[in-house]
């Protein structure tokens, strides 16, 4: 449970960081490109390579810290950080194709499960 609690505690901090860049970039640069979105996935890249780094290094850090970090506030922030992080372990791991098959796929994927969501709404309503 509390392992839940750190999750969660961690997801509120990301998601409420999320909802300052966006407003942010509105006020910056107005709505007509998603630079806020732009900015979180790949700020939330970076920092997710920095921390998985350093923890990987420190090599004694607890589950807690990771789950609270990575798990909780980066993926509250960003899940495309996650998404960046499995592809850069499949790439490390000498899977190439399937890196750029996963990728491929969770990309093209999502859009269009989200254009079937909407068709779906759209036809219920």
């Amino acid at each position: 449970m509390f392992n839940i609690l750190l999750v969660a505690a961690g997801g509120a901090v990301g998601a409420s960081l999320r909802h300052l860049v966006n407003l942010g970039s509105l006020r910056l640069v107005g709505p007509a490109f998603p630079w806020g979105t732009f900015a979180v996935n790949v700020g939330g890249s970076l920092v997710m390579g920095l921390v998985a780094g350093w923890l990987a290094r420190r090599g004694g850090a607890s589950s807690e810290l990771r789950l609270f970090i990575a798990t909780g506030i980066l993926g509250g922030f960003t899940t495309f950080s996650a998404f960046s992080l499995d592809f850069a372990v499949l790439w490390e791991r000498g899977a190439a194709l399937q890196a750029f098959g996963y990728a491929l796929a969770s990309v093209a994927g999502s859009i269009l499960a989200l254009f079937l969501g909407l068709w779906l709404a759209r036809g219920i309503a």
